[in-house]
């Protein structure tokens, strides 16, 4: 089993900062790619942003120059500094990772419980 769990969501003024965690556990044999997804009340879920094993990294346009994305392999985690926060970034923040699991060929995408920004104006 793979658990990913997120922390780091809270309120925050328009303008201030979150640092989100997303940290995997349980049979992990490897890591690919990890990410954020965000999905606000009535919206389908987005990309808000993605890193490679190497730490190659993409933004959505909404999160590019406010938004960081890094992580830490050694530690199975990934996080996401958001700055410069507006209304519009609230919504649920989703961790994604692509994982080897110990004793499997197979790839899978496994999904954290999701962690709730609100960002007021």
């Amino acid at each position: 089993q793979v658990h990913l769990v997120e922390s780091g969501g809270g309120l925050v003024q328009a303008g201030g900062s979150l640092r989100l965690s997303c940290a995997a556990s349980g049979s992990i044999w490897s890591i690919d790619s990890m990410g954020w997804y965000r999905q606000a009340p009535g919206k389908q879920r987005e990309l808000v942003s993605a890193i490679t094993r190497g730490g190659t990294t993409n933004y959505a346009e909404s999160a590019k120059g406010r938004f960081t994305i890094s992580r830490d392999n050694a530690k199975n985690t990934v996080y996401l500094q958001m700055n410069s926060l507006k209304p519009e970034d609230t919504a649920v923040y989703y961790c994604s990772a692509r994982i080897q699991t110990t004793g499997r060929l197979n790839w899978d995408n496994y999904w954290g419980q999701g962690t709730q920004v609100t960002v007021s104006s």
